[in-house]
């Protein structure tokens, strides 16, 4: 058995970023020595995919048909593990509590991964629900985690805000290095190329992208809104591009792998105008394949300005609209910089390997194998 558990509710590669985060983290956590094995659930339809099918996968068969996502099965294997350690990911699930009062009915320590789930923002959608399981118990397990794991210095702070005070380890999301990159060429195309690539969901702010471009009216340009996501909400995107008589922005739908990577690497510039992101996994994959990025200061990005690989601005239409008059502007020479500077920012700050080495001196600090990592914060 390996000494380090992960949990997470789902490996879904259509749940968002953080299940491709702990699949990749754990993924090179085992590479680089620290057996470390993951426990989830199956998928719960048809239309899912897991993201992994690796030997360090124990997916028990799915059984979370509560809103919580209380599963017997995740239950029984925890009662009958006995781990070193235990890291859970996200909050509010019945996984993330039970994994918590596990490790403190065994007397290991815990890893509470909080995925930005405590961001003021995020805390506002279902507030009284959020409330609520703070004080049913959600507030226990966090305050006596051995250690919470933020991606971002402004995470911190928020948590922090909040009245927790103990240890907090600030690890970027791993960003794993596909080993079909550098077989991936930019293409050639004339005119220019915008686009956004995530789930489709408010906090996204993408009215405030489609506003931007249909005020630039760009010639010989488009934009590529990659993803999906609530069907409402793409519903209103579709009217307010019919409204704004935009003629040359494309829904394309989930892309993943390979394909992803392309698409990316096709696009002059990506987007990430979001109202609130603890880490963005996509500016990051953006960056590695070599294209500048227009992010909102709502994301933990401003090494965009600092390192000239793109643009860390406001989110408003009109910031967003001058970010892309601006990469309108640079010629292809500039832009092939500008790409080169921003892989080089991944590759030595949050690729996979990287993040995998912080996380595994942690656990080692916290079973007493190693002294305090700089970049664990104490009260």
């Amino acid at each position: 058995m390996a000494p380090i558990l992960q949990t997470i509710a789902s490996l879904d590669s259509r749940s968002g970023g953080t299940s491709t985060c702990t699949y990749d983290l754990v993924k090179a956590l085992n590479a680089s020595g620290m057996p470390t094995d993951i426990l989830t659930l199956q998928p719960g339809s048809p239309q899912e995919r897991m993201v992994g099918e690796d030997s360090f996968i124990h997916a028990c068969p799915f059984d979370a048909r509560t809103p919580l996502a209380v599963s017997r099965n995740i239950r029984r294997f925890l009662a009958g593990s006995r781990y070193r350690l235990y890291h859970t990911n996200g909050l509010w699930l019945d996984v993330n509590h039970a994994t918590c009062a596990h490790a403190r009915k065994t007397d290991a320590p815990c890893v509470v991964s909080l995925h930005g789930m405590l961001y003021p923002q995020a805390l506002e959608r279902g507030g009284w629900k959020k409330k609520l399981m703070l004080a049913l118990g959600h507030r226990k397990d966090i305050s006596g985690a051995a250690c919470v794991h933020v991606t971002c210095e402004k995470e911190m702070e928020y948590y922090r805000d909040m009245g927790f005070s103990n240890p907090v380890a600030v690890i970027p999301n791993p960003v794993r290095i596909p080993e079909y990159l550098a077989d991936i060429r930019r293409p050639g195309h004339e005119g220019f190329r915008a686009g956004f690539l995530g789930r489709l969901h408010p906090i996204k702010n993408l009215e405030a992208l489609i506003t931007a471009w249909g005020q630039l009216r760009l010639p010989n340009a488009e934009l590529l809104l990659i993803g999906d996501g609530d069907p409402e909400y793409k519903a209103r995107l579709e009217e307010l591009v019919r409204e704004e008589n935009i003629s040359n922005i494309s829904f394309t739908g989930f892309v993943s792998g390979r394909r992803k990577y392309e698409m990316l690497s096709s696009l002059d510039v990506l987007c990430a105008p979001s109202h609130q992101e603890n880490f963005g996994m996509s500016i990051a994959e953006a960056l590695l394949a070599g294209t500048p990025v227009i992010a909102s200061r709502g994301t933990p990005w401003e090494a965009l300005n600092t390192r000239r690989c793109g643009w860390w601005c406001g989110n408003d239409s009109s910031s967003l609209a001058a970010a892309l008059e601006n990469a309108f502007n640079l010629s292809p020479q500039e832009r092939l910089a500008m790409g080169d500077r921003g892989r080089s920012l991944v590759m030595e700050t949050c690729a996979a390997p990287h993040a995998a080495d912080r996380m595994k001196r942690l656990y080692r600090y916290l079973l007493g194998q190693e002294a305090k990592p700089e970049f664990v914060y104490l009260p």
